[in-house]
């Protein structure tokens, strides 16, 4: 796991390794622009925060490497909110090396994955969920997806935060006054504000719902296209990409492992796997091919589970099983969701279809920021659930009360890093790309 060091300057390669006509090669820590400038032919140190200075890098010996632009932030300023700036060479993979070379000859490191972005967390650049939403907008397969984490990093979970924070301090506030007085002092009768746990609760969860909608969105699902041998799988796998990705033959077992694409059906990214057609055999690479299959229905978000029409299979049970059938313009059957590869008929309402199982029983919310963090949904969640256990123990007496106002404020700071363990951190930033 990564261990995050501040004290050090650090630099990325933040666009990928390969040729282009340009590249970014990021640097941020104290003392990184004095480090830079004397292998810099542009007056670096004397140009104004987030200006572009062009000029020459130079090696040690004096020999030019690339002539380039290079961003100054002076601290404060920036991404990482320290001193910092990006140089703009071009995309050789000799170019990029060399620089690279250079800055770690002159004592700035290679950055861990995520370690500029923990840099911002840690100086106040954004909060915990503003942090997850950039490596949501670099992940998302969809622009609506983008858009949602766009949101989330413009602070709309953090307002959301605030707000509740602010709720159950005046709350609490309203108690102190009540544990600070004896028995016989209290000013005046406190009666526990049962309707505004309530909203708050109800905000909360609201917004925790949303995770299963944005994770679709962000994310993707698992889409498999599975059945007997020769039922048209493969037909239905080309015909949904409208290429001929997977072999498609009349002779049974053709398919002996599986294949898989990422795809969007109704704008959804899917991961879409042809697979092995299922059967009794002895054969045993084919046997091996359908243990694969098995287990990738396992995983699947969504099973479509193709038919030939004039057969009498039938479709295993689950509530995550699409029944498909094929080869319409040969027999003409429709005993449920049918389609034919050769003429098309029918594929739109197969698409629709899936589409419709992947979307289904997703709360549409649209007074509320989306999340797509599982452990936002959890700390939503686990607050909620503490102002729930305050209302149930308010009888208990008031220290009681207080004591689960106080945890469901601890959620909340944890929900956007405010209370949060350097190991939960560490976790959390090493699963982003590198450069970011």
């Amino acid at each position: 796991m990564a261990h995050y060091v501040t004290e050090e300057p650090i630099y990325a390669l933040a666009t990928p390794y390969s040729p282009s006509a340009l590249a970014v090669i990021r640097a941020s820590g104290e003392g990184v622009l004095s480090l830079f400038q004397p292998y810099f032919t542009g007056k670096l140190l004397k140009a104004s925060s987030s200006s572009a200075v062009h000029g020459f890098i130079v090696g040690k010996e004096g020999h030019r490497i690339d002539e380039v632009v290079v961003l100054k932030y002076e601290e404060g300023h920036g991404y990482t909110s320290e001193e910092a700036f990006e140089i703009m060479c071009h995309g050789s993979l000799p170019v990029i090396r060399s620089v690279s070379m250079l800055l770690e000859e002159i004592g700035i490191r290679e950055a861990l994955k995520g370690e500029f972005t923990y840099r911002a967390f840690m100086h106040g650049r954004m909060d915990l969920t503003e942090a997850e939403a950039v490596e949501e907008i670099v992940s998302s397969k969809t622009a609506k997806g983008a858009g949602e984490a766009l949101e989330r990093l413009s602070g709309s979970i953090l307002a959301e935060a605030e707000k509740a924070k602010d709720s159950i301090l005046n709350i609490l506030a309203s108690l102190e006054v009540q544990l600070d007085y004896g028995e016989d002092e209290i000013p005046e009768d406190w009666v526990f504000p049962s309707e505004e746990i309530s909203v708050l609760r109800s905000r909360l969860l609201k917004i925790a719902s949303t995770f299963r909608s944005s994770r679709l969105w962000t994310e993707g699902a698992v889409v498999v296209i599975a059945g007997r041998t020769n039922a048209g799988k493969s037909s239905l796998y080309n015909a949904i990409l409208k290429e001929n990705r997977a072999i498609v033959s009349p002779v049974e077992g053709t398919t002996r492992d599986y294949i898989e694409t990422n795809a969007e059906i109704a704008g959804i990214p899917v991961r879409l796997f042809d697979t092995a057609g299922l059967r009794n055999t002895d054969e045993s690479v084919e046997a091996e091919g359908i243990r694969r299959t098995e287990s990738l229905m396992d995983k699947a978000d969504l099973i479509v589970y193709v038919i030939d029409s004039a057969s009498e299979d039938t479709a295993p049970s689950g509530s995550n099983v699409l029944t498909v059938y094929s080869k319409l313009d040969i027999t003409g059957k429709r005993s449920g969701l049918a389609f034919s590869s050769v003429t098309g008929e029918g594929l739109e309402d197969v698409l629709d279809a899936i589409a419709g199982r992947l979307t289904e029983n997703l709360e549409s919310v649209e007074d509320v920021p989306q999340i797509a963090s599982d452990r936002q949904r959890k700390k939503l969640e686990e607050a909620a659930e503490t102002l729930l256990e305050a209302e149930r123990n308010q009888d208990f007496g008031y220290d009681v009360i207080a004591m689960y106002l106080q945890s469901a404020l601890t959620s909340i700071g944890e929900l956007t890093g405010e209370v949060t363990g350097e190991d939960v951190l560490d976790r959390l930033f090493s699963s982003f790309c590198l450069g970011k």
